[in-house]
């Protein structure tokens, strides 16, 4: 099967993307005050659906290769993909990755955030710190000419640097009216390696931060991936759009400035 082709977006498009983008981060600053201690993933679930269907949007993961629900719950040692169900109850000193994606008007909004539940662990709290670097530092990484693999070395040197190691079994990807599409991101690589960023260019930036192994392993589910190993995972995604002279964040809940790139 020949690899998808790279899609470039028009200005009247990417402006479709900001609008699911500010939708996605708004879901999340209203889901936000809910990730308390005794709160279960699937009433997170349920709100976010609520909230979605009211704002006149759809929830691009249900049903998505029959997902079962609306938004992603990942917990501790869950990497990515966890389903919101009404036994998993939030403890305090958990971390919880929540990824959301509203289709508004046909485009999809992709980003996610690790919350603290009550008080984290200092290692806790140290990945997820880290783990957000890892995606700005991805992020700064981006501005036409540069390759893929700047964004992966950026984020892999910083993960390492604190002893951190980088999951290499999910990536980032293209984003448009499609949900998953050209090109895939890795969260590592090399310097100089791997397809040209182009203006234009739309996709996830979404790095997962294991405390100890990078390998993965994924539930007779089919779809909740956890550390080999069993020990934290953390994750940040962003939708990002490349632009004539750096970068610029889809997925905030307001309008930003185009980072330029040095």
């Amino acid at each position: 099967m020949a690899p998808e082709r790279i899609v470039l977006l028009s200005s009247r498009e990417i402006e479709k993307m900001r609008q699911a983008g500010r939708l996605a981060a708004k879901l999340l600053d209203h889901l936000e005050p809910m990730i308390q201690p005794g709160v279960s993933t699937l009433e997170l679930n349920d709100e976010a659906e609520r909230w979605t269907q009211e704002h006149g949007a759809k929830s691009a993961p249900l049903g998505y290769h029959d997902f079962p629900k609306s938004i992603c719950t990942s917990i501790n040692e869950v990497v990515c993909h966890g389903i919101p169900n009404a036994k998993q109850i939030l403890q305090d000193g958990d971390i919880i990755n929540i990824d959301v994606t509203p289709i508004v008007d046909g485009f999809h909004g992709d980003t996610s955030r690790t919350f603290f539940v009550g008080t984290p662990s200092p290692t806790a709290k140290k990945l997820v710190e880290v783990t957000y670097e890892c995606m700005m530092r991805g992020i700064a990484a981006v501005k036409p000419g540069n390759r893929i693999g700047d964004i992966g070395a950026a984020i892999q040197e910083y993960a390492e640097a604190n002893g951190f190691s980088v999951v290499r079994d999910f990536v980032g990807h293209g984003v448009n009216r499609i949900f998953h599409t050209a090109p895939q991101v890795p969260h590592y690589g090399t310097r100089g390696k791997g397809k040209r960023l182009r203006s234009g260019m739309v996709f996830t930036i979404e790095p997962m931060i294991n405390e100890g192994t990078w390998e993965v392993e994924i539930l007779a589910d089919k779809w909740t991936a956890l550390t080999k190993d069993r020990k934290l995972s953390a994750q940040f995604e962003h939708t990002i759009a490349v632009t004539s002279d750096g970068v610029e964040i889809l997925t905030l809940p307001e309008p930003m400035t185009t980072m330029k790139s040095a």
